[in-house]
């Protein structure tokens, strides 16, 4: 390991630390990697490809600490209101259904009674149809 990979990992250790007690340099504090990146004074993907394993030892002990990262966080908001809006979609579908089904029947009623009222018109047909007299 070169002498910058290890002066990174002092760094990131160090950065580290000083977020999960509560005491930022160079960051907003927040337990997250962009703020981890911040504090340690390096690049995000340094932690996200070169020194993974620091980046799961810090979710790892701020979990430990009974908090939620704040990615975390957000995605487990951001779960709760797909599973409402699914829920959400998934009432409207079966109403849309029942809704479909009285149509259909409706629908069907409609076209059994026309064809009653035409069967009916063509059996009296024999009736006259005379115009009315028109008033001069």
């Amino acid at each position: 390991m070169t002498s910058e990979h290890v002066d990174e990992r002092d760094a990131i250790k160090a950065a580290a630390a000083r977020l999960l007690a509560g005491t930022p340099l160079r960051s907003t504090g927040a337990l997250t990697i962009v703020a981890l990146a911040q504090e340690a004074d390096v690049k995000r993907h340094v932690l996200t490809h070169r020194h993974t394993d620091l980046k799961d030892l810090f979710y790892a002990q701020v979990r430990a600490q009974g908090q939620v990262p704040d990615s975390e966080r957000r995605l487990r908001d951001d779960l709760e209101t797909i599973k409402r809006r699914l829920a959400e979609a998934t009432e409207r579908i079966t109403n849309l259904e029942s809704e479909n089904g009285m149509l259909t029947r409706i629908v069907n009623v409609l076209a059994t009674e026309n064809t009653q009222f035409r069967d009916q018109l063509r059996s009296t047909s024999a009736a006259v149809v005379r115009p009315l007299e028109q008033k001069r």
